[in-house]
């Protein structure tokens, strides 16, 4: 158990989930408003940290699973380096779902108007929500060994 009290937890369980949406909406908009994979990631990551301080370490290691936040950190930089060599034929990073592609090539301003960049942001996100939680759970569990 933790050592926060019971109105912190409360709060943590409310807030959470609005800081995994809000973080959501920062990655996937990140192609029209200012934001995008890496402060949409830091911003769910939040979540994960909050999650660890109002609950506890042992709570933490409970509910998350080493081995998947591996292998989702790891998909989301390999999608990221996919997409960036879809277009290699131009150039590392050329847009080609946008310029020649039959989806993600919409009205500019809209969603689904800049091709790979959504698919880019949801891959760093991810990346950076796993890698940043993974960090601070092994900060704590080091804390917890040196006592």
């Amino acid at each position: 158990m933790s050592d926060m009290g019971l109105i912190v937890r409360t709060l943590a369980r409310t807030t959470i989930p609005l800081i995994g949406i809000f973080g959501a909406y920062i990655v996937s908009h990140g192609h029209l408003t200012p934001g995008g994979g890496f402060q949409g990631g830091a911003t769910i990551a939040g979540a994960g940290i909050l999650f660890l301080v109002a609950f506890g370490l042992e709570e933490a290691k409970k509910r998350i699973n080493k081995s998947l936040y591996s292998v989702l950190e790891g998909i989301g930089g390999l999608v990221f380096l996919g997409a960036a060599m879809l277009g290699l034929s131009v150039a590392f990073f050329y847009n080609i779902l946008w310029h020649e592609g039959p989806f993600l090539n919409g009205q500019p301003g809209t969603l689904l108007s800049a091709g790979y960049l959504p698919i880019m942001n949801l891959a760093v996100g991810l990346k950076v929500f796993t890698g940043l939680v993974s960090a601070l759970m092994a900060i704590a569990l080091y804390r917890r060994w040196r006592k």
